[in-house]
């Protein structure tokens, strides 16, 4: 059985660190991209960061607030996300999907985690 159990969520005030993690077991890492997601209530679901064979895609890259990284021996992935604001507030959710040969992140995940919230606040 796949599952994907994330940890590591909480209450963090603005300008705050968190790192979150994500257990994986059942596939391996040689078949499947995983990716972080994030979904808030008023807004669609997005795209955070992916890691495919240690090759990532960060959001917003250029301020390097987000940050994926994989730990293949724990079978685990983890997302460093720095300068929180409130607007990151939202449920942090890992998933995994195929690999592609067109793209580092796959437009489709078949499996998903429950999600671990973040709350960004004073």
């Amino acid at each position: 059985e796949v599952q994907l159990v994330e940890s590591g969520g909480g209450l963090v005030q603005p300008g705050g660190s968190l790192r979150i993690s994500c257990e994986v077991s059942g596939l391996s890492f040689d078949d499947y991209v995983i990716g972080w997601f994030r979904q808030a209530p008023d807004r669609e679901r997005e795209g955070v960061s992916c890691i495919n064979d240690g090759r990532t895609f960060n959001r917003e890259a250029e301020t390097g607030r987000f940050r994926i990284s994989g730990d293949n021996a724990k079978s685990t992935v983890y997302l460093e996300m720095n300068g929180l604001q409130p607007e990151d507030t939202a449920v942090y959710i890992c998933a995994a999907g195929a690999k592609i040969p067109t793209a580092l992140c796959p437009g489709r995940y078949d499996y998903w985690g429950q999600g671990t919230q973040v709350t960004v606040a004073s």
